[in-house]
């Protein structure tokens, strides 16, 4: 690994570590995917096959969408404390005077969130899957796995989980109170579920090319936004101290 890389995972171990002795992390990643599997499990057993094809689709939906909530939603709290959280505890400074570079710290920071959390969400959804074939009426089933949703969850489920932890720093090196920029990140992580509501609902169709057409628009505002939140991240500002 080159010197950059070394900085980076060494950061993100620092991260994961933090993350397991900090007890509102381990509940929000326990209970989050916990509630976010039994609820649609719910949901897709209560389903009426004999219902009308609107409502039909729409409780599929809704059990499908209650799996996109959890990259929305857990990454957003992980990054929001990133910055604001190590502040509050007195260890900002002495690792901003080691000679890791700002992007370098970040991207670190990023990483111990993201991966955990698309693990998560892939696992929630790997039984989600399971249980729908197993348990669920064979219509049902079917439903769910025809079509393009399995597509739409494989695909944003990174997505949101990067657009989320961009805001989550974004916030976290202008905050001064953690509480403030953990409900302010997860009111910014919404804005990219709504559109993948609309599509899970069949709002807007989710052909081919409208998936790939708004997974490569909000790839593509990741990358830039990083820039952005590398920008926001002033290393003076924070080692002495200063308020946004």
């Amino acid at each position: 690994m080159s010197g950059a890389w070394m900085r980076i995972w060494a950061m993100c171990k620092k991260e994961l570590r933090d993350y397991r002795r900090n007890r509102f992390v381990v509940v929000t990643m326990a209970v989050m995917p916990l509630v976010f599997t039994v609820a649609p499990m719910i949901q897709l057993f209560a389903i009426k096959v004999n219902a009308a094809s609107s409502a039909f689709n729409a409780r599929i939906g809704l059990s499908l969408l209650y799996m996109l909530i959890i990259p929305a939603i857990v990454p957003s709290s992980l990054s929001a404390y990133a910055v604001v959280g190590e502040r509050e505890q007195g260890t900002l400074e002495p690792v901003l005077i080691t000679p890791i570079g700002s992007q370098e710290f970040l991207f670190g920071k990023a990483l111990a969130a993201f991966l955990p959390t698309v693990a998560i969400s892939y696992a929630v959804f790997g039984v989600f899957l399971a249980a729908a074939k197993i348990f669920a009426q064979p219509v049902v089933a079917s439903a769910i796995y025809s079509g393009s949703h399995i597509w739409v969850q494989l695909v944003f489920t990174p997505l949101l989980a990067g657009w989320s932890i961009l805001v989550g720093i974004a916030i976290s090196t202008r905050s001064a109170d953690v509480r403030t920029a953990q409900q302010l990140s997860v009111l910014a992580s919404l804005p990219p579920l709504v559109v993948v509501a609309l599509i899970t609902f069949n709002v807007i169709h989710a052909s081919l090319a409208v998936t790939i057409g708004l997974a490569v628009a909000l790839l593509v505002i990741d990358r830039f936004g990083w820039r952005a939140v590398a920008a926001l991240f002033d290393r003076e500002r924070l080692v002495t101290g200063g308020r946004g």
